[in-house]
């Protein structure tokens, strides 16, 4: 085990981890270092702050698994949930008329748009049981992508299929508005989101977490196209959180590898790249550890906590 320093000479109060390329490894599992380092950090003060692009739901199994204790932050900063409820502390929610007029976008483009909502405020409006995503499309489950379809049954994720937006009965709850399918598939899709809504979304297209998919033709690979309220990314709602807690910016320190990582890594007082991470991510980032194969989450806590980063 690694020396730690005095509380006194730390340098950071708050680690950010992203999951999906940065904590688990390619197989979806956390390694047992870095499940270790994540309880040594807890232990010495050091509040660790999961920052995930999966909804509570699809990720609350992983922060069971290494005993999370603080809020979580999902959907890509879009939602901050309680840690063992999931009931939601803050919500960016979208404009419902923005919503739509994606929805209506990307259902013209043959997708189904996957409109993800704050689950406990759905369940808290008493009109359903509550549902993760509400699923638009004319052609009903038809137009479900495959990947779609495993992840929902994969994770046991609650769906409400409907024909139009018509049938939203809680507009007020949605955090994200998105699609899946190839890059052959998606790319005339987000070229016209881009198009029409550049200055009123944020957009994400990056690589779907899908297994078996190494070796694929590059229009055959599986993207996720996503769109939130403007002012949403994983260090805006790491930045709510910290203010609350009073931790100094200067104080915070983020771990991640992909696209949705680099507003954190860019504006954390230290920015960890993982060896694994995209150019992009990987530039903007001050230090960088090891890869998701070689427990770089681990590497990387342990110098944090011995104070050489």
């Amino acid at each position: 085990m690694p020396p730690s320093v005095s509380t006194s000479r730390r340098r950071y109060d708050l680690i950010a981890v992203d999951l999906d390329g940065t904590l688990l490894d390619p197989s979806g599992n956390v390694g047992e270092s870095c499940a270790e380092a994540i309880q040594r950090a807890m232990a010495e003060g050091v509040r660790v702050v999961v920052c995930t692009g999966r909804g509570y739901n699809e990720c609350s199994h992983i922060t069971r698994r290494i005993g999370h204790r603080e809020p979580v932050v999902v959907a890509g900063g879009a939602m901050i949930a309680d840690a063992h409820s999931g009931r939601t502390i803050h919500r960016f929610a979208m404009d419902p008329a923005l919503v739509r007029r994606l929805v209506d976008s990307m259902t013209s483009h043959g997708h189904a748009a996957l409109v993800l909502k704050d689950i406990t405020g759905v369940r808290d409006s008493g009109l359903h049981d509550g549902h993760d995503y509400l699923v638009v499309s004319p052609r009903g489950h038809d137009a479900i992508d495959p990947v779609s379809r495993w992840w929902f049954k994969e994770h046991n994720i609650a769906i409400r299929v409907v024909p139009t937006l018509d049938h939203d009965d809680h507009p007020d709850h949605t955090v994200r508005v998105g699609i899946c399918g190839t890059k052959r598939r998606t790319a005339p899709a987000a070229d016209a989101l881009r198009h029409s809504f550049a200055h009123d979304v944020m957009f994400h297209h990056f690589g779907a977490v899908v297994p078996g998919t190494h070796g694929s033709s590059d229009d055959e690979r599986i993207l996720i196209l996503e769109a939130f309220d403007r002012q949403v990314n994983k260090w805006a709602a790491v930045r709510w959180l910290a203010q609350r807690q009073n931790i100094p910016e200067a104080r915070i320190c983020a771990i991640g590898n992909d696209i949705n990582d680099i507003d954190m890594l860019r504006h954390a007082g230290l920015g960890i790249a993982m060896g694994n991470a995209i150019p992009e991510a990987a530039a903007v980032a001050k230090v960088h550890t090891l890869d998701n194969t070689s427990g770089g989450v681990a590497h990387a806590i342990d110098r944090v906590l011995s104070g050489e980063w």
